[in-house]
């Protein structure tokens, strides 16, 4: 695993810890990230020794989503209106991931590339050993896939989580929050892109538990801990168990309609002006220019 460059892996005791790890970019999430992630994952349930699974971000943040900055300011080419949606454009995600910014828009090209990036985020879902996820500062966009697919999740008081790219150019493709929230909580959410504080995150079922950012990492240890002390065997049965609720409520095709919309966002009339305006002014401020009329400019800060 030496390497790994948007993560750490390490196993102390019976702990594996998953640490993303690109602190400067909010631990925003590139290509890598989602097979690196996968990959820890499945070192971890090979090891024998290792119980439960630890996932947290170094820096002043869990995730902040998507890393776009950089491809969502990109120079467009061609004469095409950038607005009409069979014409040619720079799709931030498509440049991304296959290197063609002036491809033409292709709905199922887009799903395969973003399904394997939800297979990596489910990767903590379906893994045989329990994953808990801590979560400090901020986790946003897509950096909720992550925290969600894990089983548990223990957040600071203070820390932002939720889904602003609902409000435009998003859909949260892994599609995990009416199973975490319920319907009502969840439309909640995404009808408005609003976060929850962690002590939100609690009260609504969403965290199991929320704690002072002093003393986050002191409740995440003992909480690990306390699983550490199951047997491995037992573990897997209890996550098997309990898993198949969601699976036989049919998580896999709600999956697919998530990660089908997430391409459809970026490509109505609002997404359109959206990228251009991240093109004209900066990401940041068509981050800035989407959440200051909901009230929470501070959204603006994060990379997804």
């Amino acid at each position: 695993m030496n390497s790994l460059s948007t993560m750490t892996y390490e196993v102390t005791g019976r702990i594996a810890r998953i640490t993303l790890n690109r602190p400067s970019r909010g631990n925003g999430i590139t290509m890598a990230l989602p097979i690196e992630l996968k990959a820890c994952v499945e070192r971890a349930n090979q090891d024998q020794s290792v119980h439960v699974i630890a996932l947290s971000g170094n820096g002043s943040g869990f995730c902040g989503g998507y890393d776009l900055v950089e491809s969502a300011e990109g120079v467009m080419e061609g004469g095409e209106d950038p607005r009409r949606p069979a014409g040619t454009v720079l799709d931030p995600l498509v440049q991304m991931m296959n290197h063609q910014p002036n491809s033409n828009w292709d709905p199922m090209v887009d799903y395969a590339m973003m399904s394997r990036n939800v297979k990596g985020f489910m990767s903590l879902f379906h893994s045989e050993k329990p994953v808990v996820c801590k979560v400090h500062g901020f986790c946003v966009a897509g950096g909720t896939d992550m925290a969600l697919c894990s089983d548990l999740l223990v957040i600071a008081d203070d820390a932002k989580i939720g889904y602003p790219p609902a409000r435009v150019w998003g859909s949260p493709t892994t599609s995990m929050w009416v199973y975490r929230l319920g319907i009502e909580k969840a439309k909640r959410l995404l009808f408005t892109g609003d976060c929850l504080s962690g002590k939100e995150a609690v009260e609504w079922g969403l965290a199991i538990e929320s704690a002072p950012a002093s003393s986050l990492d002191e409740r995440f240890e003992i909480l690990l801990e306390r699983i550490a002390r199951m047997p491995v065997n037992q573990l897997v049965m209890m996550k098997l168990l309990t898993n198949q609720t969601l699976l036989n409520q049919g998580l896999n095709t709600t999956q697919m309609l998530g990660t089908i919309l997430d391409g459809i966002t970026r490509h109505t009339q609002e997404g359109y002006d959206f990228q251009q305006l991240a093109m004209r002014e900066g990401f940041k401020e068509a981050v800035r220019q989407r959440d200051e009329p909901f009230g929470d400019y501070g959204m603006s800060t994060f990379k997804g």
